[in-house]
């Protein structure tokens, strides 16, 4: 016998109409169907409550929308938004846990819906992405480590002046230490500002930057003014390789918030472009979370001052017991068990400490910098990054 092609009402009727025939009890009319005895005593329900038109498939859609967002709650994301318009949902939604924890604020998934659903989320870009360089970031790990310092990209005020802001930051917990808006890169003013952040939070093991002034100079080692009143603090200057901004990636997106927050519109004059990095800086450290540090952790909550307390009088380098300490004469040149070798301009009046490799090569320091080979051999001083002087 071919089977019997129907549609699930007309079993659902029959099934009926067959209970109703009383032929039949529940349970056997249930195996005559093939269905569980719940579903029949379902359908024998709804045909009790509504006939026929109960047996129809229903909509598996709540009846009331329990798990949707109330309005309240709704308006207070749109305003945090509209105060922080620069900020995500996961932020956002870490701030309003933490000021009003009092209501059942919904997933980030969900808070990103609501912002999508009012225009406010912009689409992003496919950006084909170089993978970071890990080397770089390997020693940030505790709180003065590593510090990062750059000079965002300049951008004109309303006075038509250039504002270069100069970023001092922590690469363990992310704390924006400095961002101030300076006329140029210049000596002075980025010194200035350096004083000024280890008199507040003491010294970094080190602080890596890029190879621009005022941070590096075309000289051995790359030595500039900056870098040597750095490494007579202690504190070692480390360089990003030449064009690999990548190598420095916290920092780097820490100047892409920087920029969408306070370049535009920019302000009036550096003051008031001063107070806008003011609040930017605030807001970040304190306020924004920041998903790399942990669920809803900020900046200022994993952040702690330095040991290392900021001399006010510069102290002397001092090199280990074997080491030859050497002072840089005139125009730059050091004796080496020899006939002088140049060494920088950037050093007259310095001392070196020479570390002996054997007979005809010294490894030559600059506190703790090395700076290259020096070979008797060949009367001069052979560098890492060149293999020539």
């Amino acid at each position: 016998m071919p089977w019997k092609e129907t549609c699930a009402m007309q079993e659902r009727a029959a099934f009926i109409e067959c209970w109703l025939s009383r032929e039949y009890n529940k349970s056997e009319l249930c195996r005559r169907f093939g269905v569980s005895r719940p579903t029949g005593d379902k359908w024998i329900h709804r045909f009790e409550q509504a006939g026929l038109e109960g047996l129809r498939d229903r909509s598996r859609a709540p009846h009331c929308p329990g798990n949707q967002t109330a309005e309240s709650l709704v308006r207070v994301i749109l305003q945090t938004k509209y105060r922080f318009p620069h900020w995500g949902p996961v932020p956002i939604r870490d701030l309003l846990i933490r000021e009003q924890p009092q209501h059942p604020w919904p997933s980030a998934s969900t808070f990103g819906d609501i912002l999508k659903r009012h225009g406010l989320v912009r689409g992003r870009k496919h950006r084909h992405r170089i993978p970071p360089h890990s080397q770089p970031l390997q020693h940030a790990t505790a709180p003065n480590a590593v510090w990062s310092a750059d000079y965002k990209g300049h951008f004109k005020m309303g006075n038509g002046r250039r504002c270069f802001p100069l970023t001092i930051s922590d690469n363990y917990s992310r704390y924006l230490i400095e961002c101030h808006g300076q006329y140029g890169t210049y000596l002075e003013p980025a010194k200035a500002r350096y004083t000024s952040a280890f008199r507040t939070y003491g010294l970094p093991d080190a602080i890596r930057t890029d190879n621009g002034y005022p941070f590096a100079q075309l000289s051995l080692g790359g030595l500039s003014p900056l870098t040597i009143w750095l490494l007579k603090l202690g504190v070692l200057p480390e360089r990003i390789k030449p064009g690999c901004p990548q190598q420095n990636p916290r920092h780097e997106r820490m100047h892409r918030t920087l920029k969408a927050a306070t370049a535009k519109p920019p302000r009036g004059n550096l003051s008031a472009q001063q107070r806008a990095f003011n609040r930017f800086r605030h807001e970040y450290n304190h306020l924004r979370s920041h998903q790399g540090l942990g669920p809803g952790q900020r900046p200022a909550d994993i952040y702690r001052p330095s040991k290392r307390a900021f001399p006010e009088q510069l102290p002397e380098i001092c090199y280990p017991d074997d080491f030859d300490v050497r002072k840089v004469r005139y125009r730059g040149w050091v004796r080496c068990h020899g006939p002088d070798v140049y060494a920088s301009r950037q050093l007259v009046g310095e001392y070196v400490g020479l570390k002996r490799i054997n007979d005809d090569l010294y490894q030559i320091y600059f506190g703790q910098l090395p700076l290259g080979i020096v070979d008797r051999k060949l009367g001069r001083i052979i560098r890492p990054d060149r293999g020539k002087v």
